[in-house]
């Protein structure tokens, strides 16, 4: 669908601008944040998460850092460059889920002041995604309406497990609750696996050098995965219906086990629901392409779950925004298809103005 508004957007693009393009999954870090994981990976914690904070933060003036910390400039030219229109931008996982409590309400509430405030100076490039502590559900919960009444924040952004629980533990219940009376969805981004699950992912050799196992190659779609499963069988989305749930990588795997969750965890087996598990996956949760430039593997996904559940992302500065965009430029799906996925749905899902 060609744009309705280009004067939006800056004059040239390098890149064919038939389709607006919205990418919904991509991190920033604020200095404090990134000061506090350059402490911690220097200590002897024992969380798995401690190989990728190694990795990225030992050095705290190395790229991976700068580009996380850079909003408006570097960022701002990829974006030009590769044709991307609008960054829904949010907290860098692990976020504020590893620090106490008191201490991380104050880091995602400045983390959401300085969010707004880039929003504010290029409303037509960023949206963005509140951080909350979910270790306080109650703070969360009052933070999470300022981010969205008064900030103007679009959703939430969540890592999966806090402390080793997750949503489906009553105790997180007012963050659901707000999120739901807000009709603002939580992305439930990775994080590596808690540590009740941690044991199969330590490597002989250790962890981000011999594979990525335990984070990205397969430990952040089986921890991620495992929540939202966790979720549904729960019968959690018969107690919050109209909660909205964003999953990226494709869906965690999620959109290939449907049939067999059904079978095997479905009614009637399971008492806790009262629908199918696909039906709640379809009916709660969108899914994004983040990490994932598979032209098989975005077919089954809108074939499953159907073209308004399915968003585009890159997953900046993680991935590179050129072989994304390059991706879904040259997807053999219809155009009408490619324009909800690229935009359509961001709009639709995040509350943005078409062309804007």
């Amino acid at each position: 669908m060609p744009l309705q508004e280009p004067l939006a957007y800056p004059d040239k693009w390098e890149k064919d601008m038939t389709f607006r393009r919205i990418a919904t999954e991509e991190a920033f870090i604020v200095p404090e944040l990134a000061e506090l994981f350059h402490h911690i990976s220097r200590t002897n914690w024992s969380s798995l998460d401690i190989a990728i904070l190694r990795i990225n933060y030992r050095d705290p003036t190395g790229p991976r850092v700068r580009r996380l910390l850079d909003l408006e400039e570097e960022r701002l030219a990829e974006m030009d460059r590769e044709g991307v229109a609008m960054q829904v931008l949010s907290l860098t996982s692990p976020g504020v889920q590893i620090l106490e409590p008191g201490l991380a309400t104050d880091i995602a509430r400045l983390a959401n002041d300085r969010l707004a405030e880039t929003i504010a100076r290029h409303p037509t490039r960023f949206a963005g995604l509140a951080a909350f502590a979910p270790q306080d559900p109650a703070a969360a919960a009052k933070e999470m309406e300022r981010a969205v009444r008064t900030l103007g924040l679009k959703g939430f952004i969540l890592n999966s497990h806090t402390d080793g629980r997750y949503l489906d533990d009553e105790f997180f219940w007012p963050v659901l609750e707000a999120a739901e009376a807000l009709d603002a969805p939580i992305y439930i981004h990775p994080r590596c696996p808690s540590d009740g699950m941690a044991a199969p992912f330590r490597l002989k050799e250790g962890g981000i050098e011999n594979g990525n196992f335990e984070n990205a190659a397969w430990g952040f779609a089986v921890e991620t995965g495992t929540h939202a499963v966790r979720m549904i069988l729960s019968g959690l989305f018969d107690r919050f219906p109209k909660l909205k749930i964003v999953l990226g990588h494709m869906g965690e795997n999620i959109p290939f086990a449907l049939w067999r969750l059904d079978r095997m965890g479905g009614v009637p087996r399971n008492r806790n629901i009262s629908l199918q598990p696909s039906a709640y996956f379809k009916r709660n949760f969108t899914i994004t392409t983040s990490g994932v430039e598979c032209h098989k593997a975005l077919a089954f996904s809108l074939d499953m779950l159907g073209e308004d559940n399915v968003m585009w992302a890159i997953d900046y500065p993680y991935q590179e925004s050129g072989p994304a965009v390059t991706f879904m430029d040259s997807a053999p799906i219809a155009d009408a298809v490619k324009h909800k996925v690229y935009a359509g749905n961001a709009e639709r899902l995040f509350k943005l103005s078409p062309g804007a």
